[in-house]
């Protein structure tokens, strides 16, 4: 071993041991490492940056957007909704069509995304029919795994082992080619999940029955009590806040008053006004506030600011909703918001959304609501503009969305562009599978097409991808081309051919799932896929045989996530919402990935025989 590969081996430790830790992000320890193999002479700067041209990065980019796409025009919605009206009260007619309708979407578009859409409705069913939660959450996250085993661009590890496959000079995969294996797999995950949910919880029980519709905005202020905290005040024309914005008057540090939105009275009517730090009020405004502090502060508040108690009228809240949403969310796993006060997050300085309200444990929190440390399971109920509730399902690791009130339907920004979205998805994927243009190709023509409909708008678009994921293959995929000049790829393919010594190529192909299942449990599904696609493929290459089905045992492993909470994104966000414990995930997963490991060994090579020409 060469003081060159020792030291490429090392950083590639070092990187490891970081994901491990999540300290720092991801993403800035590839760039680090990038910078580190440039730096030290083990890459030209040529090599180094080649990531940045790679295609299936620009591919996983693009799919990202159409997965927006989507959920703007309320397609993936509509999917939710066609769930609730086929389920009925049948648990395991529930199971199966949750499993089959979140593979099929997470198969063109992120499985994170499509676990967020459907948590909520998935609740909302088992509320209604009086199923326990944890008997559906892990078969939802499940599915979205399998539904990257479906299709080319169903996850980033397929890309990134097509990517090494083009990088060797082979041709790669097609559209449809993880297909079979992976409908295969989807068949025994519904039939697994259908006989093992008793390990999760109790059957449904005859409980009250909730109402699967979407509650209202008047409904979710009522469950968190806002109705009993919430003033309409009139600005005096001597009031102190008259001329000053909201950013100067500083309300909610000085009396704990959250200003959640303005009537201005108009030339031709009342208009309803958002919050901004910038609004200027005016005298004869009539404001609605949220008071997070007590009685007394809204006492002190009033008469410091010079303000006049206005009733309510029955069509507030009808008025409200033409500009002012609601959502609650829920606070997962790992979010940046764990340990902070409501009045540290600044959200509407950072988000554009206000903070309403706070339920822990089933109760609404109502005293010194402001100052309350967020923990782990905590729901909010937030306030902003239609655009920024929307913008919550771009935040996964801080906000899940719950529940989106029935106005949201009336407020949805590209709606009647549904019809759109679904051709362009069509004409993508037909464009993938004829082979008339590049697959990158033919994502980016379904972008512009999106946007040329309108079915979705630049700034969505850009915050839609999820750079970090980007940035981590484009900073991880040297190590590769490193461990290729320094040996490093001859020493790990000797060493595994030495620890399988004379064993036939299937149990090569099992020892390879073994080892890339494990290296997932400790870094994500995508690092994973480019620390191994090599060794797969090279591994083909010392046996002489075709590398397809091995590079197929990679990108199946990598997304064989099943094991624990943290080996992949949608595990984590099911944690709380299904009250799981780590050890739940253990006890399931763990044969689960057994058992698609049999699968992979026994049939890839049928699909894939070993010979070359196989792929």
């Amino acid at each position: 071993m060469n003081p060159e590969m020792l030291w490429v081996f090392g950083l590639l430790a070092l990187c490891v041991g970081c994901f491990v830790a999540n300290r720092p992000r991801m993403d800035v320890v590839a760039v680090c490492a990038m910078l580190a193999l440039v730096l030290s002479g083990t890459l030209s700067v040529g090599e180094a940056l080649a990531g940045f041209s790679e295609p299936s990065v620009i591919l996983i980019a693009a799919f990202f957007v159409i997965g927006e796409g989507l959920v703007r025009t309320g397609v993936a919605f509509r999917v939710g909704d066609w769930l609730v009206e086929r389920a009925g009260s049948n648990e395991t007619r529930l199971l199966v069509l949750l499993m089959l309708a979140v593979a099929l979407l997470g198969s063109v578009m992120s499985s994170t995304g499509v676990v967020a859409i459907f948590i909520p409705v998935t609740l909302s069913i088992a509320a209604r029919i009086g199923a326990e939660p944890r008997r559906l959450m892990m078969p939802l996250a499940f599915a979205a795994l399998m539904s990257g085993m479906l299709t080319l661009v169903g996850t980033p590890p397929n890309l990134v082992v097509n990517a090494e496959l083009n990088r060797v000079g082979e041709a790669g995969f097609g559209f449809f080619d993880f297909t079979p294996m992976g409908l295969v797999v989807l068949g025994m995950g519904v039939a697994y999940m259908l006989l093992v949910r008793n390990w999760l919880g109790g059957p449904a029980s005859p409980q009250t029955q909730v109402r699967s519709r979407r509650r209202r905005l008047r409904e979710l202020a009522e469950d968190y009590r806002l109705l009993g905290r919430t003033r309409r005040m009139m600005v005096a024309s001597g009031s102190p806040m008259t001329g000053r914005t909201l950013g100067e008057l500083q309300l909610r540090a000085r009396y704990g008053a959250n200003i959640i939105a303005i009537e201005r009275i108009r030339q031709f009517g009342r208009t309803m006004l958002t919050t901004a730090a910038n609004r200027e009020i005016r005298a004869g405004d009539i404001i609605l506030v949220d008071f997070g502090r007590g009685e007394d502060e809204i006492v002190r508040f009033a008469d410091e600011m010079k303000l006049h108690d206005k009733a309510f009228r029955d069509d507030y809240f009808a008025d409200l909703s033409r500009e002012l949403g609601l959502a609650e969310v829920l606070i997962p796993p790992g979010s940046n918001l764990i340990g902070k006060s409501i009045l540290e997050l600044r959200m509407r300085t950072r988000r554009g959304i206000n903070v309403m309200g706070l339920r822990r444990g089933g109760q609404s929190l109502v005293d010194r609501l402001l100052d309350e440390k967020l923990k782990m399971g905590d729901t909010l109920l937030v306030a902003g503009t239609w655009k920024s509730i929307r913008l919550l399902h771009t935040l996964a690791h801080d906000f899940l969305v719950l529940t989106l009130p029935a106005e949201i339907d009336e407020a949805a920004p590209a709606a009647r562009k549904a019809p759109h979205a679904l051709a362009c998805l069509a004409i993508t994927v037909a464009l993938m599978i004829s082979g008339a243009v590049p697959n990158v190709i033919a994502a980016l023509l379904g972008c512009v097409l999106m946007g040329a409909l309108r079915c979705i708008d630049m700034d969505s678009a850009y915050r839609s991808i999820h750079w970090q994921s980007l940035i981590l293959i484009v900073g991880m995929l040297p190590f590769a081309t490193a461990l290729q000049k320094t040996g490093g790829i001859e020493l790990l393919v000797g060493g595994m051919l030495s620890l399988t010594g004379e064993a036939s190529p299937r149990m090569v192909m099992a020892a390879l799932f073994a080892l890339t299942a494990v290296v997932g449990l400790f870094v994500s599904n995508t690092a994973t896929a480019v620390l191994m696609a090599p060794i797969g493929i090279g591994l083909a290459a010392q046996l002489g045989m075709s590398p397809y089905p091995f590079a197929m045992t990679v990108a199946l492993a990598a997304s064989a996530a099943f094991m624990t909470p943290v080996s992949s994104p949608v595990n984590t966000l099911v944690l709380g919402p299904g009250n799981y414990r780590f050890g739940d995930f253990v006890r399931v997963g763990v044969p689960f990935t057994a058992l698609v490991m049999l699968v992979c060994i026994g049939l890839l090579p049928l699909l894939f025989p070993f010979q070359h020409g196989g792929g």
